[in-house]
């Protein structure tokens, strides 16, 4: 990306008298999604919008009680930093002013919205990316019976040509099997969540391997990750709870094969765009991953899908409905928003 260090480190255009407004939005989930900590119905996610009352700028973001967040919790964030936005806060005073996490993400993206919409250049072309393409993007299958994923993946397959399975531990095998049996051509990834014990990691691993899975997201709980380093991964490895920003990258590098940046764990773009690229110094390929939420949330993750090696930005698909305009889905490719959307 021509000039991206220049770009990410340059300060953001001038916010003084830019107005602060906060939202928290319920998005029924169809069918429910249930991973290995839970089952949940809705997505909660909470908006910032930026006014100078000519031009706004919105960000989105999903509290996530994994990293301690809860939605008070980050509106009050968001909220307190209404001062220090009028002033002219930019990304790079951000970055200094509230941690990585949820708060910080929302703000962001709509700092890069903002200053898109000032500039009347795109955050692609800010970013240093010349052009946006669509990219191919998983489709998440929620955790279940053997037979019931076998039925999801069946039906899912024909539009969608690589699949993510959610997996728990006790019955995994017999979940890959079951998959790789229904629908034999898909591309498939999988996601433990932490689910997995130590004991019985090779055997898992071993029969992801037969499923043909290409990848597996975190299949130890972060902090009890090192046997990771130890053991022949006849699959490529992914961390995701155990990385955050690049402060957390060096310390896995040896462990896994690849690292799942999402923005709501780096706080925002424009630490997730630097992310990917220490990542890529160590030797680690790239997932780009997401919430359940709305196209908002995705929008400005499809920068950082650019050249990554695997994508998982379906949060809109698993909704019973998103937002208006949303980003367009077809034959499992995800496709650039439009500026009106974000960017």
């Amino acid at each position: 990306m021509a000039g991206l260090g220049d770009e990410l480190n340059a300060e953001s255009a001038a916010a003084c008298g830019i107005e602060l407004e906060v939202k928290v939005e319920r998005w029924p989930i169809r069918g429910g999604f249930t991973i290995s900590r839970g089952s949940k119905h809705e997505a909660v996610v909470v908006v910032a919008s930026l006014s100078d009352g000519s031009y706004a700028g919105r960000g989105e973001c999903v509290p996530y009680a994994r990293y301690g967040e809860s939605v008070e919790g980050v509106v009050a964030a968001i909220e307190a930093c209404a001062g220090p936005i009028a002033n002219g806060l930019t990304r790079a005073g951000l970055a200094a002013l509230l941690p990585a996490g949820a708060a910080r993400n929302a703000l962001d993206c709509a700092l890069w919205d903002l200053q898109a919409k000032r500039s009347g250049v795109s955050a692609a072309s800010l970013a240093g990316i010349k052009t946006l393409r669509p990219v191919l993007t998983a489709f998440t299958l929620s955790l279940g019976s053997p037979e019931a994923m076998a039925v999801g993946a069946r039906e899912a397959a024909s539009a969608h040509p690589l699949l993510k399975l959610k997996l728990g531990g006790e019955g995994d095998e017999e979940r890959l099997a079951a998959v790789r049996e229904a629908a034999p051509h898909a591309r498939l990834i999988a996601d433990a969540n932490e689910a997995w014990q130590p004991d019985d990691l090779e055997s898992l691993l071993a029969a992801a391997a037969a499923a043909r899975v290409e990848l597996v997201e975190q299949p130890l709980p972060a902090g009890r990750d090192d046997l990771l380093q130890r053991i022949e991964r006849h699959v490529p490895v992914c961390a995701d709870e155990s990385v955050h920003d690049r402060a957390s990258l060096e310390a896995i590098a040896r462990r896994y094969d690849a690292v799942n940046i999402k923005l709501d764990k780096t706080g925002g773009l424009t630490e997730a765009l630097l992310v990917a690229a220490e990542a890529r110094a160590l030797g680690l390929k790239i997932m780009v991953g997401c919430m359940v939420a709305t196209s908002l949330s995705m929008a400005p993750a499809l920068l950082l899908a650019q050249g990554a090696d695997f994508v998982d930005l379906d949060g809109p698909l698993l909704l019973a409905r998103d937002r208006m305009p949303g980003l367009a889905y077809e034959a499992g490719m995800v496709f650039p928003p439009s500026p009106e959307l974000w960017g």
